[in-house]
């Protein structure tokens, strides 16, 4: 599928008469925030704001505390009820103008940051992108009925695999342990959000 399709699809998306939003899901290295990033780009910041699942990852600290630091990535090492609760709040038509912030994730820090992205009462569409948009267990089976499309990113494994371990590299980490990393860690999450694909409004190979 060509990029012009889908900025067609996400265009019709951000048409006037209330805020949608849009879910890019997909395992990691798939390419979700270079899209996401890319259609807000091409609709224009006054259309359309990029809301990162990776904010509401908990902090390096609390995954310490709860001993889930070896595994940073997984579905229970983030706040999904507080991502839930966001994207509620976006989708509420606001009684007044009203900015939302939204927090980001900061990759050289390895930390989420709060209040990071404004989203303005005029942005018809936000683009969310994740791990776990489409994931059925627990606190994250609330956020499907919050976004008014999903779509997932199927990219070949081992483009995807490459690049997962050449990002790690690049924030930080010697390349027998980003490669080792990628096998035990990232790879037993893409099989996990690998089941939710049937539950996607567009696969996108």
């Amino acid at each position: 599928m060509e990029f012009t399709e889908l900025e067609a699809r996400a265009r019709a998306l951000a048409a006037p008469g209330g805020r949608r939003i849009l879910g890019i899901a997909g395992p990691p290295g798939a390419g979700k925030s270079t899209l996401a990033a890319r259609l807000a780009r091409a609709l224009g910041p006054e259309r359309a704001v990029v809301v990162p699942m990776d904010g509401f990852h908990l902090a390096q600290a609390e995954l310490e505390r709860l001993g889930r630091a070896d595994r940073k990535g997984a579905p229970d090492t983030f706040d999904a009820a507080g991502y839930a609760a966001l994207l509620a709040r976006l989708r509420e038509p606001a009684s007044a103008p009203v900015t939302v912030y939204a927090p980001a994730f900061d990759r050289s820090l390895e930390e989420p940051v709060a209040g990071s992205i404004p989203v303005g009462p005029a942005v018809r569409l936000v683009i969310t992108e994740g791990n776990y948009l489409l994931h059925e267990a627990g606190e994250w089976a609330a956020l499907r009925a919050l976004l008014d499309e999903v779509w997932f990113l199927a990219p070949d494994d081992a483009l995807r695999v490459r690049r997962l371990v050449e990002r790690h590299v690049r924030h930080g980490k010697a390349p027998a342990r980003a490669r080792e990393w990628v096998a035990r860690s990232d790879e037993a999450n893409a099989r996990l959000i690998a089941a939710g694909r049937n539950r996607a409004d567009l696969v996108v190979e």
